[in-house]
């Protein structure tokens, strides 16, 4: 309602009656206006004490009720599965105890309640595994090595996605910054559930065995993985859900301040201490590890047993010049370990786990790295399967803030998994063959070599193989600034990737790459049938003989002359940088392009 009051005037009169006039008329207006308000609060507090009074333990008035599912239906408007959210969220927050608390207007509450719904379905498919491996319906499949091996690993993919959405809830609750401060933290975690539920249902199929406990699993976590989408696509969302719900959206509110400046070498945020033990001063190792018997232990994996767990402070481990045969596995309780040795080509930590002999793509890993803030330097990790055995990971990096620096990963298929969570290599190389970096990472590759090798007859490489599931998970392969060069003679076609899921995101941005490469660019993953279009296989900038991009695939998804506005969306700071993480770990890196 206008409160404001105009006159007209339709003839000339006297200034000064003029203004007494409307001095006069403006006195008795204040004086109507405040009786008119006094009135109206006078009888709102009648009304309301009365209904307060006679609906005590009905909980919330009408109106508030209209308001929670006008908030739900806003923020299921933008989730993939509409439906399933708006009953999902309704039905917990009438079975909440607190309900009449609720806020549903306030983001934090309405992304609370959407993150309490997830996590409630991932508690309870978390039991599935066993309960399948211990039924004798299933026997006679659970009895298969390889499919025994995999519902271990759905087990832990569970718990972890559990671990996930928890952190999330954690992160809203503490209060300690405002929601969306920490939303790429968020975003970032959910993103990960998504793919540990997946990364579950793709190593029962690797199997390559006709399960039926495969189809029920997947039935049975229809929920789990649409309510943990929604969640996604909620936190994804917040801005569109706000000015749904007209409310007003501040820039400190949405935490887009990111105005993180270089000072020489590193951003201004680099820990001094991390930056010197990264430049090569200043290292002084908690354990140190020596096959001469040197140092306090002679395996890597011995090192591991004296690791605290959960540590908030870096604990460093020295490895010296020496091959390490064995299978290191620092788990999601091994938090900011850093590993370094005395050069990619001198400590080599060697294996040879892989798919043909039974173990998973997802365990074969010869180095598996789970605990947030993980960093290795100066290190060599392969897996020495060779061709015939087929999946066999050097490597498998699910470390949330995981840094790689100075680095070497050598296998043949299926090389390096950036599983999950957000990753940065500096200065590496990797070699392989098949799909030889893969995962679904928010990871970025700088100033690397990526080095494709001959493959066995028939068979052609490709370098990458991305896995997005998901519109709002906020991952994808960025290769930055690096130079694409063969091993040795290749002969075999070679592409620059393969999209493993529908939304496969991977761009190669201002690098070299030499006359190898497929002039189409890209494969698809089944040579009958082209990608969907909501795949992202981007170029920019890029130089060399192979990086001619007139005779690329024609599909839609491909951006083979990205602008610089879509290119800029890869690079460091907004890909991967968030809220501040990979100066800690002070490794340099450039953050525009």
């Amino acid at each position: 309602m206008d409160s404001r009051n105009s006159f007209k005037s339709y003839s000339k009169v006297d200034e000064e009656a003029e203004a007494a006039f409307r001095k006069k008329t403006r006195k008795r207006l204040i004086i109507i206006v405040t009786c008119s308000i006094v009135l109206v609060t006078i009888i709102i507090g009648a009304v309301a004490g009365t209904l307060v009074g006679s609906n005590k333990t009905k909980g919330d008035s009408i109106s508030s009720k209209i308001s929670s599912a006008e908030s739900i239906k806003a923020a299921c408007n933008v989730t993939l599965y509409p439906d399933s959210c708006y009953s999902s969220m309704s039905s917990a927050l009438k079975a909440s105890s607190n309900n009449t608390n609720t806020n549903l207007n306030d983001p934090k509450e309405l992304l609370s309640l959407s993150l309490q719904v997830a996590l409630n379905e991932l508690q309870r498919i978390s039991l599935l595994p066993q309960q399948i491996m211990n039924s004798q319906t299933y026997k006679n499949e659970t009895n298969d090595t390889l499919v025994g091996s995999s519902l271990l690993d759905c087990e832990a993919l569970f718990l972890d996605a559990v671990d996930r959405v928890n952190e999330s809830i954690s992160t809203i609750q503490l209060g300690k910054r405002s929601l969306t401060s920490g939303i790429n933290d968020i975003r970032t975690w959910l993103s990960t559930a998504m793919t540990d539920q997946d990364t579950c249902i793709g190593g029962l199929e690797e199997t390559r065995r006709q399960l039926i406990l495969v189809d029920e699993l997947r039935y049975t976590m229809t929920n789990s993985t649409e309510f943990t989408s929604n969640s996604l696509a909620i936190a994804s969302n917040l801005q569109t859900i706000l000015e749904g719900l007209h409310i007003p959206i501040h820039r400190k509110v949405l935490g887009v301040d990111h105005d993180h400046e270089l000072v020489g070498e590193f951003p201004e945020w680099v820990n001094g201490g991390d930056r010197r033990m990264l430049q090569g001063g200043d290292l002084k190792p908690n354990l140190i590890v020596a096959k001469d018997g040197s140092g306090d232990f002679k395996t890597i994996s011995d090192a591991v047993s004296m690791i605290p767990k959960q540590s908030e402070s870096r604990f460093v481990v020295y490895v010296k010049e020496g091959v390490y045969l064995e299978n290191v596995n620092l788990d999601q309780d091994y938090w900011n370990v850093m590993i370094y040795g005395d050069g990619m080509n001198k400590t080599i930590v060697s294996a040879s786990l892989n798919y043909v002999d039974n173990v998973p793509t997802y365990s074969s890993g010869t180095f598996i790295a789970e605990g947030r803030g993980f960093i290795a330097k100066d290190m060599g990790f392969k897996n020495t399967a060779g061709p015939q055995k087929e999946q066999a990971v050097a490597f498998r990096s699910s470390s949330d803030q995981s840094v790689f620096y100075r680095c070497s990963f050598d296998a043949y298929q299926d090389t390096l998994y950036t599983h999950s969570n957000r990753q940065f290599y500096r200065d590496c190389q990797i070699t392989g063959t098949i799909d030889f970096i893969f995962g679904n990472a928010a990871v970025v590759f700088q100033n690397c070599t990526i080095r494709p090798r001959q493959p066995m007859k028939k068979q052609f490489n490709t370098i990458t193989a991305q896995g997005k599931t998901d519109p709002n998970q906020n991952t994808g392969i960025s290769i930055q600034r690096c130079q694409f060069t063969p091993l040795d003679n290749l002969t075999a076609p070679t592409y620059l990737g393969r999209p493993w899921k529908d939304y496969a995101t991977t761009v190669i941005m201002q690098s070299h790459i030499a006359s190898f490469l497929d002039p189409e660019g890209w494969s698809p993953w089944d040579s009958n049938t082209d990608p969907p279009s909501t795949i992202f296989y981007g170029e920019y900038q890029n130089v060399g003989r192979g990086s001619r991009i007139d005779k690329r695939v024609g599909w839609p998804g491909v951006r083979p002359n990205m602008t610089y506005a879509e290119a800029a969306e890869f690079a460091v700071e907004p890909f991967i940088q968030g809220s501040g993480w990979l100066p800690q770990a002070s490794v340099m890196y450039e953050l525009e392009f």
